[in-house]
Protein backbone atom coordinates (compact mmCIF):
# COMPACT_ATOMS: atom_id res chain seq x y z
CA UNK A 1 0.00 0.00 0.00
CA UNK A 2 1.68 3.34 -0.84
CA UNK A 3 1.71 6.06 1.18
CA UNK A 4 -0.93 8.29 -0.63
CA UNK A 5 -3.20 5.73 -0.14
CA UNK A 6 -2.25 5.62 3.60
CA UNK A 7 -2.83 9.41 3.74
CA UNK A 8 -5.59 8.94 2.79
CA UNK A 9 -6.88 6.98 5.00
CA UNK A 10 -5.90 8.30 8.24
CA UNK A 11 -7.40 11.84 6.64
CA UNK A 12 -10.55 9.84 5.75
CA UNK A 13 -10.34 8.64 9.93
CA UNK A 14 -9.40 11.98 11.20
CA UNK A 15 -12.23 14.07 9.35
CA UNK A 16 -14.93 11.26 10.36
CA UNK A 17 -16.67 9.98 13.10
CA UNK A 18 -15.58 6.53 12.42
CA UNK A 19 -13.07 5.23 15.56
CA UNK A 20 -11.32 2.54 13.88
CA UNK A 21 -10.69 1.24 10.29
CA UNK A 22 -8.98 -1.75 9.39
CA UNK A 23 -7.75 -2.49 4.99
CA UNK A 24 -6.77 -5.45 3.87
CA UNK A 25 -5.22 -4.94 0.70
CA UNK A 26 -3.61 -8.48 -1.09
CA UNK A 27 -1.38 -9.72 1.66
CA UNK A 28 -1.13 -6.28 3.29
CA UNK A 29 -3.56 -5.14 6.19
CA UNK A 30 -3.69 -1.53 7.48
CA UNK A 31 -5.47 -0.66 11.25
CA UNK A 32 -6.39 2.62 11.95
CA UNK A 33 -7.46 3.34 15.23
CA UNK A 34 -8.85 6.88 16.62
CA UNK A 35 -8.08 6.76 20.18
CA UNK A 36 -10.64 9.00 22.56
CA UNK A 37 -7.97 10.07 25.11
CA UNK A 38 -5.86 11.52 21.93
CA UNK A 39 -7.54 15.39 20.96
CA UNK A 40 -9.56 14.79 18.30
CA UNK A 41 -7.48 15.51 15.31
CA UNK A 42 -4.56 13.29 16.36
CA UNK A 43 -4.81 9.32 15.96
CA UNK A 44 -3.42 5.87 16.63
CA UNK A 45 -1.81 4.21 13.74
CA UNK A 46 -0.71 0.78 13.92
CA UNK A 47 1.67 -1.31 12.11
CA UNK A 48 0.71 -3.57 9.66
CA UNK A 49 1.12 -6.87 10.22
CA UNK A 50 3.30 -8.70 9.00
CA UNK A 51 3.52 -9.87 5.85
CA UNK A 52 4.47 -13.97 4.81
CA UNK A 53 6.76 -12.66 2.30
CA UNK A 54 10.06 -13.59 3.48
CA UNK A 55 11.23 -17.21 4.39
CA UNK A 56 10.00 -19.55 6.82
CA UNK A 57 13.49 -18.81 9.04
CA UNK A 58 12.82 -15.21 9.12
CA UNK A 59 9.36 -15.74 9.93
CA UNK A 60 10.28 -17.30 13.31
CA UNK A 61 12.76 -15.08 14.35
CA UNK A 62 10.00 -12.75 15.26
CA UNK A 63 7.88 -15.44 17.64
CA UNK A 64 10.72 -15.80 19.75
CA UNK A 65 11.35 -11.89 20.28
CA UNK A 66 7.73 -12.34 22.52
CA UNK A 67 8.68 -15.20 24.47
CA UNK A 68 12.15 -12.83 25.52
CA UNK A 69 10.21 -9.86 26.22
CA UNK A 70 7.84 -11.59 28.74
CA UNK A 71 10.29 -12.57 31.79
CA UNK A 72 11.14 -8.23 31.47
CA UNK A 73 7.20 -8.02 31.56
CA UNK A 74 7.23 -9.27 35.14
CA UNK A 75 9.84 -7.45 36.49
CA UNK A 76 7.44 -4.19 35.89
CA UNK A 77 8.07 -1.28 38.33
CA UNK A 78 5.16 -0.58 40.81
CA UNK A 79 3.14 2.61 40.36
CA UNK A 80 0.73 3.87 37.04
CA UNK A 81 2.49 3.50 34.12
CA UNK A 82 2.19 5.19 31.11
CA UNK A 83 1.97 3.73 27.98
CA UNK A 84 2.81 4.73 23.73
CA UNK A 85 -0.57 4.90 22.61
CA UNK A 86 1.11 4.83 18.85
CA UNK A 87 3.85 3.30 17.21
CA UNK A 88 6.57 5.91 16.30
CA UNK A 89 9.93 7.72 17.69
CA UNK A 90 9.61 8.92 21.06
CA UNK A 91 11.21 12.42 22.29
CA UNK A 92 11.52 13.87 25.58
CA UNK A 93 11.38 17.51 24.20
CA UNK A 94 9.61 19.47 21.92
CA UNK A 95 13.17 20.55 19.98
CA UNK A 96 17.07 18.90 19.61
CA UNK A 97 18.83 21.12 22.51
CA UNK A 98 15.16 22.09 24.54
CA UNK A 99 14.85 20.80 27.74
CA UNK A 100 13.01 17.86 28.64
CA UNK A 101 8.77 17.86 29.46
CA UNK A 102 9.79 15.97 32.58
CA UNK A 103 12.44 14.82 34.75
CA UNK A 104 12.86 11.90 37.62
CA UNK A 105 11.34 13.54 40.43
CA UNK A 106 9.20 15.89 39.04
CA UNK A 107 5.46 16.39 40.14
CA UNK A 108 2.99 16.27 37.01
CA UNK A 109 -0.54 16.65 36.99
CA UNK A 110 -3.05 15.10 34.54
CA UNK A 111 -3.12 16.50 31.29
CA UNK A 112 0.46 17.59 31.67
CA UNK A 113 2.96 17.01 28.59
CA UNK A 114 5.30 14.01 29.47
CA UNK A 115 6.93 13.77 25.59
CA UNK A 116 5.91 13.40 21.85
CA UNK A 117 5.63 10.71 19.77
CA UNK A 118 6.51 11.23 16.10
CA UNK A 119 4.47 9.21 13.80
CA UNK A 120 4.49 9.55 9.91
CA UNK A 121 5.98 13.28 10.24
CA UNK A 122 3.27 14.11 13.53
CA UNK A 123 4.24 15.15 16.34
CA UNK A 124 1.76 13.99 19.19
CA UNK A 125 1.81 14.97 22.67
CA UNK A 126 1.60 12.15 25.00
CA UNK A 127 -0.04 13.91 28.31
CA UNK A 128 0.01 13.09 31.95
CA UNK A 129 -3.20 10.62 32.20
CA UNK A 130 -2.86 10.64 36.63
CA UNK A 131 -1.27 13.32 38.81
CA UNK A 132 1.59 12.22 40.84
CA UNK A 133 5.44 12.33 40.90
CA UNK A 134 7.32 10.40 38.07
CA UNK A 135 9.40 8.06 39.65
CA UNK A 136 11.48 6.67 36.19
CA UNK A 137 11.55 7.17 32.58
CA UNK A 138 11.96 3.97 30.13
CA UNK A 139 12.64 5.32 27.58
CA UNK A 140 15.58 6.80 25.79
CA UNK A 141 15.44 9.75 24.02
CA UNK A 142 15.17 9.65 20.04
CA UNK A 143 14.77 5.37 20.41
CA UNK A 144 11.66 3.73 18.37
CA UNK A 145 8.25 2.79 20.66
CA UNK A 146 5.81 0.26 19.86
CA UNK A 147 1.95 0.90 20.64
CA UNK A 148 1.44 -0.54 24.45
CA UNK A 149 5.45 0.23 25.20
CA UNK A 150 5.75 1.15 29.15
CA UNK A 151 7.41 5.14 28.83
CA UNK A 152 6.89 6.58 32.05
CA UNK A 153 6.31 5.39 35.49
CA UNK A 154 4.27 7.90 38.05
CA UNK A 155 4.30 7.03 41.62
Amino acid sequence: MDLRKLKTLIDLVAESDIAELEVTEGESKVRIVKSSALPQNQMVMMQPQAIPQYSTAAAAAPVAAPAAAAPAAAAEPTGHIVKSPMVGTFYRSSAPGASAFVEVGQSVKEGDTLCIIEAMKLLNEIDADKTGTITQILVENGQPVEFGQPLFVIG
